[in-house]
């Protein structure tokens, strides 16, 4: 088969290796001048970072199943997670369960509530009786009203914005399963992987793998039409270097990109087409900060103070270290907006000016000469928000049009988006299509 994939992130990338690895051809068309997606990355003192913050928990298998056949676990890092959380004014360590008990933002018996929440959480196996309502109403039916006030509400405001109230249970479900599966026994400490040349090695590497047998990655080749014929997807248009739009014919047609594009490639029935727009993404605006000194000793900070005008801190040289980016100090500050949000609209200068005044609350001895150098970066559909009852709602990968699949992050479910979630997909719906049409 000659497979054509739209999007060369982390799922168009695993699909077509695994395409290529079974003989096929596959053509990947690359709008950006880089592959990787959301984990691509910049140069920061000479060595690579990804534009947005990314490291690996010790179950995400796919990511970690997919290192090893690239033959290059070796530079894969575990290091102990250190975390820590911004609340009232304070920053409280949360590097293993004991800090729980010394988080003096609240109350002794709703720091217990907190734990007895999380645990409850843990235990369930099975989301599904979690689907129903939303994380807002599940947390105000079951934590305490001070546990909801300084710690709950404050992350879901920050993470999903006005969109907070919206957001299905198994979202949280999904993100405490996660974090307490990278932790080593109950009282242990989160590990968390990096790989040390970046997560550019990854995606370099399957690039040089397919590409002597049988791939193609077609970099800055934006898709303008899914050719249809008679119901079956045949061909890409492609926009061309010189302007030339170009078509190309293909058996089988993956695409990787955000619901709300598809649309505009191909014609849809309402009903699946109805299922792609009732989902709503959020942006990620990620400003990348190179300091003379470190800011703080942790690595993830969360932040439940919304006089704080990011969601966090990721000071990702407390993770990995500083002479990798030529001696800089590199943190991450995070934020998902809605597109209509007056931040998202604020230029690089505009977000470094109200951001930086705010860092001398995590330390007080910061100054903005430490400042060296900044970087910034925007995606416009990194976040999607998942509401209750969503398994009536998912999309199929296999769309209405014959021998076409969709692959993205609105599939990714009931788990959280993410590179790892990304590469799963990505090669689960490449062995469906195989299956199926080979």
């Amino acid at each position: 088969m000659r497979i054509g994939i739209i999007g060369a992130g982390a799922a168009g990338l695993a699909a077509a290796f695994d395409f290529v690895s079974a003989g096929h051809q596959a053509v990947v068309f690359e709008s950006a001048p880089f592959v990787g997606g959301q984990a691509s990355t910049i140069e920061v003192g000479g060595g690579r970072l990804e534009r947005g913050y990314h490291h690996l928990f010790t179950n995400d298998l796919a990511m970690i199943g997919l290192m090893e056949e690239l033959g290059i676990a070796g530079s894969l890092r575990w290091i102990p997670s250190k975390v820590g959380t911004f609340a009232e004014g304070k920053v409280y360590p949360f590097v293993t369960p004991i800090d729980l008990l010394r988080f003096g933002a609240v109350p002794l018996r709703d720091r217990i509530n907190l734990g007895l929440t999380t645990l409850k959480l843990r235990r369930m196996k099975d989301w599904r009786g979690l689907e129903s309502e939303t994380a807002r109403d599940w947390l105000r039916r079951n934590a305490s009203s001070a546990a909801n006030r300084v710690w709950w509400e404050p992350m879901l405001r920050g993470k999903f914005g006005r969109f907070h109230d919206q957001v299905g249970m198994p979202w949280l479900w999904g993100k405490v399963q996660t974090r307490v599966a990278s932790r080593k026994g109950l009282f242990g400490r989160e590990m968390l992987g990096y790989p040390v040349h970046s997560f550019d090695e990854i995606f370099d590497t399957i690039v040089a793998r397919i590409t002597p047998h049988g791939g193609e990655v077609r970099l800055e080749r934006p898709v303008t039409r899914i050719v249809v014929d008679a119901g079956r997807a045949v061909a890409l248009e492609t926009r061309a270097e010189d302007g030339r739009t170009v078509t190309e014919p293909f058996d089988v047609i993956l695409a990787t990109v955000p619901s709300f594009e598809i649309p505009k490639l191909v014609e849809l029935p309402a009903d699946y087409r109805s299922k792609l727009e009732s989902v709503h993404y959020l942006a990620a605006v990620v400003v990348i900060v190179e300091l003379e000194h470190p800011l703080t000793s942790i690595y993830w900070m969360n932040i439940a103070d919304r006089s704080v005008p990011f969601l966090g801190i990721i000071e990702h040289t407390n993770l990995m270290p500083k002479e990798l980016y030529g001696g800089s100090n590199v943190l991450y500050l995070t934020n998902y907006l809605d597109r209509s949000d007056g931040l998202y609209r604020m230029s690089q200068d505009e977000l470094v000016d109200t951001y930086l005044p705010h860092l001398t609350r995590f330390n007080p001895g910061f100054q903005r000469s430490w400042v060296k150098r900044v970087h910034y970066n925007a995606v416009s559909a990194a976040q999607p928000i998942i509401g209750p009852g969503y398994s009536a709602r998912l999309p199929s990968h296999r769309t209405p049009v014959d021998r076409l699949w969709l692959a993205n992050t609105t599939q990714i479910y009931p788990e959280d988006r993410g590179t790892n979630y990304s590469v799963r997909m990505g090669r689960e719906v490449a062995m469906a299509i195989m299956r199926e049409v080979a």
